[in-house]
């Protein structure tokens, strides 16, 4: 590990540039775990409902389990309103002991949206600078926020939001270069992060089509960020922490990660972990292009043993050809 940090979020050291981006339904403990030990810097939560919190909806709990060799971890909280998110977060950090709080500017879902969080906030910078002011008042570990250039293209308010989270107290504001309107549509735009990161003072990471190498180096020579959040891409490639492009991973990497990752995952969920664990298996065996009904058989398959099975025979095979 670097002895000297790439950047500090307020008192919090961060060691390394690539950071895992949250997203929810992926980055779970065993996910998380994966992508730390193989070189994120720090990790993220799934985000956390504050009104779940609120009522007691025990859901939560297992949405920001992680263990000590996580951290630096970041705890994400979801809402729209100041005051219930503040009671939420003292809840949180009172029992979970995060070294980072986020709050989640960026979610473009309509479920979240629907009612006021994520990246609906964005039309309301002054409800952004009220729920800075409560937690960074209230807390005296970092609270970061992750944004996206805007609600729609007819209006990026990136640079306000921005300049808000920093002038009220925030410690690192991550930047997800496409609106709320874009969803995942279209190219990310770096240069907007280029121009906050030239305005603030406080840490910037990039993030947003971010899949190889040579992203990682555009991204940061294009825009300055401090860092480098990678979302969907490591789905596929979870290596490209360890700086490693996905076409120079070997077969038998793939392999010895794909059955450690679904024993992680079946150890945390249980035989919940099945059926949990497809998305990712899913994301391992993009690059080999497999026929529709040999992808099929596997991400059908409902007995562990079968699973594995399968994928052993699978890259049996690979290893043949």
């Amino acid at each position: 590990m670097n002895t000297k940090p790439a950047f500090m979020i307020g008192n919090v050291p961060i060691f390394g540039d690539l950071i895992l981006a949250p997203m929810d339904g992926i980055t779970d403990k065993p996910f998380r775990g994966l992508c730390r030990q193989l070189g994120s810097a720090m990790v993220v939560t799934e985000f956390i409902n504050a009104l779940d919190v609120i009522q007691a909806n025990q859901r939560y709990i297992k949405r920001l389990a992680f263990d000590a060799d996580q951290r630096p971890i970041s705890l994400q909280i979801l809402g729209n309103q100041p005051e219930r998110m503040l009671a939420a977060a003292q809840q949180l950090v009172q029992a979970f002991e995060p070294d980072i709080l986020d709050i989640n500017l960026g979610c473009q879902s309509k479920n979240v949206t629907a009612r006021g969080a994520g990246a609906a906030l964005l039309k309301s910078p002054e409800n952004i600078a009220t729920i800075f002011d409560l937690m960074t008042r209230h807390f005296s570990i970092p609270i970061t926020g992750k944004i996206r250039l805007g609600w729609d293209n007819s209006h990026p308010n990136y640079m306000e939001v921005a300049q808000i989270i920093q002038d009220h107290g925030g410690a690192m504001v991550a930047v997800h270069g496409r609106t709320r309107q874009q969803a995942y549509r279209g190219r990310a735009r770096w240069e907007p992060i280029r121009e906050i990161k030239q305005a603030l003072q406080i840490p910037v990471i990039g993030n947003g089509d971010v899949v190889t190498l040579e992203d990682i180096h555009r991204i940061k020579s294009e825009s300055g960020c401090d860092g480098v959040m990678i979302g969907r891409a490591a789905m596929e490639n979870p290596w490209i922490f360890s700086r490693i492009d996905r076409s120079q991973v070997p077969n038998d990497l793939v392999l010895e990660t794909i059955l450690k990752h679904f024993n992680d995952t079946l150890a945390f969920y249980g035989q919940r972990g099945v059926i949990t664990f497809r998305k990712y298996l899913k994301g391992y065996l993009m690059p080999y292009h497999l026929p529709r009904k040999t992808l099929l058989a596997l991400l059908k398959a409902t007995d562990p043993l079968k699973v594995k099975d399968l994928v052993n025979d699978l890259f049996s095979d690979l290893h043949r050809e």
